[in-house]
């Protein structure tokens, strides 16, 4: 190639070059235009849901098709779920040894010598010998059990242990051969089906359905050791007892209680997680009562003020029992318990349903925040002592006024005369069979 002609290239690249740059710089600017264009309107939008993010949060089916049908599930968990019949005899009524309050209680069909009063709940198999779990309120007080099952058959059933604390209990029927309900192995999750089995009003096995709405509920004031699944499968008087199965039917609880102003179903049942029921269960069928570990401790949760960024955890101690196992590790009024066993005490009742599962003679490691300072203290499990029944809470009535509500099935004790008020009474009526007036 000539010198000449490299030349004429060298000229003809240094004429255009500038005109290159300038497009570069051009389509530059155009190009950051449009992005800060973008950017700022983007700015603007709402979030969006990734893909990614809505795979992540797609339901799970139990089947690769869509489910039509939990057919399955429930023909699977229905035989295992009964009836419960319970029967109750009443003594004589206090007014029936007077002549005269006799003949007006008769004559209006007042109470006889003795009266049978009937309840109903539900109950689910456990074992292939006759073992049933049910509600300790189901059989509460009664006299006969009768156990209705899927397929028709009835029997009489023995109680071999409650635990009211839980309300819990366990019965146990004369048969084998039965089909037990499996219980859950995995977790379960807010959002998960469930299914409730029962006998609601007495009409009969009925199943309802919802999900999880949550787990872990406490502080209700219907048991004493409380952590309740919560649903939205309805749950209605009868229900009590039965079982509430996932979409494999395999059981995730047992039906206990429900939230309600009109005595029906509103949307918020709760029922005692597997977890506490094999627990009680199996410490009833062994020895037919639940021994629990005991601190010997009154406790509060650490106030928390709602309006401030800052959250404490921990529980405070408020009194020390002397003799119990806190005052033996030296545990403190005013310690605060942050840890036990590297479990965060968040508040009260999670202490409490944390020491519940622990049995007697059990070594609990607790760190302690006193006087600022962080500690370890080591505590020694005693058995629990017995309690006193628990109270019912005080709600406020549709009336405005204070009181406690009524369990379904519950006898109603007989409004009692003063002695004043029965003489005055007995003295009308008696003025009215002299007047041969019916006793109206």
């Amino acid at each position: 190639m000539s010198p000449s002609r490299n030349t004429n290239n060298k000229a003809s690249l240094i004429k255009w070059l500038p005109w290159i740059l300038l497009l570069i710089v051009i389509a530059a600017f155009i190009w950051l235009f449009m992005s800060m264009k973008s950017t700022s309107k983007n700015a603007w939008e709402p979030p969006r849901t990734t893909a990614a993010e809505q795979q992540a949060s797609a339901p799970i089916s139990d089947t690769p098709a869509p489910i039509s049908s939990y057919h399955n599930a429930v023909a699977r968990a229905s035989q295992s779920v009964v009836n419960i019949y319970t029967t109750q005899t009443m003594a004589e009524h206090p007014y029936m040894d007077d002549p005269v309050l006799r003949r007006f209680f008769e004559y209006h069909g007042g109470p006889s010598q003795e009266q049978g009063n009937t309840n109903l709940g539900s109950g689910v198999i456990v074992s292939e010998d006759g073992y049933i779990v049910t509600n300790a309120h189901v059989i509460e007080k009664a006299d006969e059990i009768t156990v209705a099952f899927n397929d028709g058959r009835k029997s009489r059933a023995t109680v071999i242990g409650t635990d009211p604390d839980s309300d819990l209990a366990v019965i146990k029927v004369d048969m084998t051969g039965l089909t037990p309900l499996g219980f859950r192995e995995d977790p379960i999750r807010v959002g998960d089906l469930a299914l409730a089995i029962g006998n609601p009003f007495g009409v009969g096995q009925t199943v309802t359905q919802g999900i999880i709405s949550a787990t872990g509920r406490t502080g209700l004031g219907v048991n004493k050791f409380e952590d309740f699944i919560q649903t939205d499968a309805a749950i209605n008087p009868g229900n009590s007892g039965g079982a509430l199965v996932d979409a494999y039917g395999e059981l995730v609880g047992i039906n206990t209680v429900i939230f309600s102003r009109s005595g029906g179903s509103m949307g918020i049942g709760f029922a005692i997680p597997t977890s506490i029921v094999e627990q009680v269960m199996n410490a009833l069928i062994k020895d037919g009562r639940v021994s629990r570990g005991w601190l010997g401790i009154e406790i509060q949760s650490q106030l928390r003020d709602p309006t401030q960024l800052e959250t404490s955890t921990g529980v405070e101690v408020l009194n020390v029992i002397e003799g119990s196992p806190s005052a033996k590790s030296g545990l403190r009024v005013g310690d605060i318990i942050l840890t036990i066993d590297g479990v965060e005490m968040t508040d009260a009742n999670t202490l409490i349903q944390y020491v519940a599962r622990k049995p007697p003679n059990t070594k609990l490691n607790a760190q302690i925040l006193r006087q600022g300072k962080n500690a370890q203290v080591e505590i020694l499990l005693e058995e629990r002592p017995v309690q006193e029944p628990l109270e019912r809470p005080v709600v406020m009535m549709q009336d405005g006024s204070m009181g406690q509500p009524s369990i379904q099935g519950e006898q109603q004790e007989v409004p009692m005369m003063s002695e004043a008020e029965r003489d005055r009474m007995r003295e009308e009526l008696l003025k009215l069979f002299e007047n041969g007036g019916a006793p109206q």
